[in-house]
Order: structure tokens, then C-alpha cells, then sequence
């Protein structure tokens, strides 16, 4: 099995900063790809931002210029730096990962429990 533990969600005003952490552990043979999506009361969940294997990344339009996503594969670790944040972006903030268990298995898909930010006027 995989766990994928969050940390760094919290109360903040508008226009502040907050980093958001997601550690994967168990049987990781390789992550293919990392996210994180939100979902606000009443909203279905949405895609935030992307890490895929290689490098490459993508970003919701309502959080392009304002949240920066990185990894640190030696930790199988993803981030969520959020800057200038808005009322808007408050929401919980679920991390998620595309993990190869085994060299030739099928790849599997993972939760985090999930992070609360909230963002005040």
C-alpha cells in the first residue's frame, strides 16, 4: 500500500503565502505523477496543479502566476507553494499520486486524507 500524508494547510489573509507538503510512502517503486486538487463546500473537486515525471507541469488558470508546484523525488515528496492567495482559494487541498508499486505491475492511483486552507478578507 501507499500513504500519502499532507501538512501546511492553516488560516491565512488575503494576499499572504502558504506552502503545502505531501509525503508518499510504502511500496513506491516509481511515482509517475503528483497533484493536488482542492474542492470548496459545495464544489466538485478540481485540478489545482500537476508534476509529471520528467518535469513537466500544469496549472488551473484561476492559480497560474500564483502557485508554484515542485517535487523532491528522493523524498517522493510534492509541494504547493501558494502566494497571493484569495478568499477564493479557500478549500480543502487533497494530494494525489499515480504510483507504480512494482517494475512491470499496473500503476495506482492515491489520496491524501486532505488539508484545509482558508484564505480571510
Amino acid at each position: 500500500q501507499v500513504q500519502l500524508v499532507e501538512s501546511g494547510g492553516g488560516l491565512v489573509q488575503a494576499g499572504g503565502s502558504l506552502r503545502l507538503s505531501c509525503a508518499a510512502s510504502g511500496s513506491i517503486f516509481r511515482i509517475n505523477a503528483m497533484a493536488w486538487y482542492r474542492q470548496a463546500p459545495g464544489n466538485e473537486r478540481e485540478l489545482v496543479a500537476t508534476s509529471i515525471s520528467g518535469g513537466s507541469t500544469n496549472y488551473a488558470d484561476s492559480v497560474k502566476g500564483r502557485f508554484t508546484i515542485s517535487r523532491d523525488n528522493a523524498k517522493n515528496t510534492v509541494y504547493l507553494q501558494m502566494n497571493s492567495l484569495k478568499p477564493e482559494d479557500t478549500a480543502v487541498y487533497y494530494c494525489y499520486a499515480n504510483v507504480l508499486r512494482q517494475a512491470n505491475g499496473p500503476a495506482y492511483n492515491y489520496w491524501g486524507q486532505g488539508t484545509q486552507v482558508t484564505v480571510s478578507s
